[in-house]
């Protein structure tokens, strides 16, 4: 890992783009992620759990050296309309299918899912894999031009989400929760429904991703439980003007209960 010879502390690149526009990064973030979900167990996951690294409406948050060399963490966003139904809708569509109609809903705006957030054990307990990566898919998403951000989180990031401005969404599953990704584990259905505004947002972490937003290109020294990281944040998205929103969300089409629902859909937050 780069060590900042002055300071001693770790340094890591967090940088954004469109999954389409950076296969080699992609790859990276698939093995680093699948070895993380084999370390706590979780095996069982469907051949379809890939596809996003062809949908043009998936961004990626990745954690990477300086040199882009190694892949330590990251995360992503999948907006509602594009190559694949939302993973909440592939993870719980088989258990409970109103949430097909739940994602319609908010998708008429512009809606996502911020999923697959991970962080590998050399760089863990420095935030890489709760705070800091979740700040920034927020903050990007004003790129993306979303309204709103789903996530389906394990029961350790929900209080965390929560300050960032995510409310538990107790309309599915029951009173928001689905036992996911095994039957031991409990998975939340979360919703941020400000993005624009960040008006449920605690004020620290809002000061912080307004900051991010302002700054996109920055270098910020990040403490967490008096434990510092250097992070190089990366966050303008490249080839934006081949992204367009409302061309996504006027050629969507509405996943219906006997279309893609897997259970062993691997996406938590």
């Amino acid at each position: 890992m780069d060590i900042n010879e002055k300071t001693g502390n770790p340094v890591v690149r967090l940088r954004a783009f469109r999954a389409i526009d950076d296969p080699e990064s992609c790859a990276l973030f698939v093995k680093g992620h699948e070895h993380v979900l084999t370390s706590i167990g979780v095996t069982k996951v469907t051949s379809s759990k890939d596809e996003w690294v062809s949908n043009p409406a998936a961004f990626v948050l990745i954690v990477e050296s300086l040199d882009r060399s190694i892949v330590y963490g990251g995360a992503r966003i999948h907006v509602a309309g594009g190559s694949q139904a939302l993973p909440i809708e592939l993870a719980t569509g088989i258990m409970d299918d109103s949430v097909f109609d739940l994602v319609w809903k908010y998708a008429q705006d512009g809606t996502g899912e911020g999923c697959g957030l991970w962080n590998s054990r050399e760089i863990s307990g420095y935030g890489i894999g709760s705070i800091f990566l979740t700040r920034a898919g927020v903050a990007i998403s004003s790129q993306i031009g979303i309204k709103t951000l789903f996530a389906l989180c394990a029961p350790y990031t929900v209080k965390l989400s929560e300050s960032v401005g995510y409310r538990i969404e107790t309309s599915i599953g029951k009173n928001g929760t689905f036992y996911y990704p095994k039957l031991d584990l409990v998975a939340t259905t979360m919703i941020l429904r400000d993005l624009v505004h960040l008006s449920e947002t605690e004020e620290t972490n809002k000061k912080a991703i307004l900051e991010l937003r302002e700054n996109l290109t920055c270098v910020r020294e990040e403490v967490l439980r008096n434990k510092t990281i250097e992070i190089h944040y990366d966050l303008k998205i490249p080839n934006l003007e081949k992204w367009n929103l409302q061309e996504v969300i006027k050629n969507m089409t509405k996943t219906k209960p006997d279309e893609k629902p897997q259970f062993d859909y691997i996406n938590i937050f």
